[in-house]
């Protein structure tokens, strides 16, 4: 298989006319690869030489111009810029029995004020068959354009940023008030306020009477622990140990003091608040 010509540069560079040798045009040329029978192309020719304007005398006629190629009316192109550029479509109108280079015929054109032309040389291509057994070099027209990442990271960097400030700040705000609404469940204030104490201390049973206080809405005695049950049915699972608790309590504060197996309020209290923070969620 003949592979595809590689051409150093399709932009030819302008040399200044004589009356000998043509100048050479500056040129787009076509892709020079990747053509099968029906395939379009077109070349471009400057129509300047020595930074002069050139009026062609004559263009290039439409005719078939080998055995692969057939030249289509030929155009002149006015751009913005103010360059005017001679545009030749070629059309494949043959297909090779395998991959095969061509080429675009070189031609002149006269009409420069000082009599000089311009020369565009041969242009070579390759044109494969329709149907190939070997393996085809495909490669697209031109580069893709490059797409500037630069602000888009500036902007995924900052968005991102603003949504970290955001989850953070409801974080804290959530955490905060948790922090202050259990600060201000009973059994969550008394079991602050036994960190100090010994759990049999006098100080840590009157904290935690108030917690059962606070729980229930008014004062609780060993008569009305039923009522605590029914407004706090949860508090059912210690029920035992609640009972033991006001029955000490009664010993320490009006009888003769804690028993030997005497329980420990702060533990207590510690249990209580599990189940009060579970009434939380």
């Amino acid at each position: 298989m003949i592979a595809a010509p590689r051409i150093p540069c399709a932009m030819a560079a302008i040399f200044v006319a004589t009356s000998a040798y043509p100048a050479t045009a500056v040129v787009e040329q076509p892709r020079p690869f990747g053509y099968v029978v029906g395939d379009v192309m077109t070349q471009r020719v400057l129509l300047e030489i020595g930074g002069q304007e050139l009026a062609p005398a004559e263009l290039p006629k439409a005719e078939r111009v080998n055995l692969w190629l057939e030249r289509r009316p030929a155009r002149i192109e006015s751009l913005p810029d103010g360059h005017r550029w001679l545009a030749l479509d070629y059309q494949v109108i043959n297909a090779p029995q395998s991959l095969t280079t061509v080429n675009l015929p070189a031609f002149e054109l006269q009409g420069a004020p000082d009599g000089g032309a311009l020369g565009i040389a041969a242009w070579p291509i390759s044109v494969n068959a329709l149907t190939s057994g070997g393996s085809v070099e495909l490669r697209p027209d031109r580069p893709a354009p490059a797409i500037a990442t630069a602000p888009i990271r500036r902007q995924i960097a900052v968005w991102s940023s603003a949504f970290l400030v955001v989850v953070a700040t409801w974080l804290g705000w959530l955490a905060w008030r948790n922090w202050r609404a259990a600060g201000a469940r009973p059994f969550a204030h008394a079991l602050r306020e036994m960190r100090r104490l010994d759990g049999t201390a006098p100080e840590a049973w009157q904290a935690l009477h108030r917690a059962f206080d606070q729980t229930a809405g008014r004062v609780v005695q060993t008569a009305t622990l039923p009522a605590l049950f029914e407004r706090v049915p949860q508090l059912q699972l210690l029920r035992p140990e609640i009972e033991q608790f006001f029955a000490q309590s009664r010993a320490l504060f009006f009888g003769g003091g804690l028993p030997a197996d005497r329980m420990s309020a702060r533990a207590l209290c510690a249990q209580l608040r599990r189940i009060e923070k579970r009434t939380e969620q």
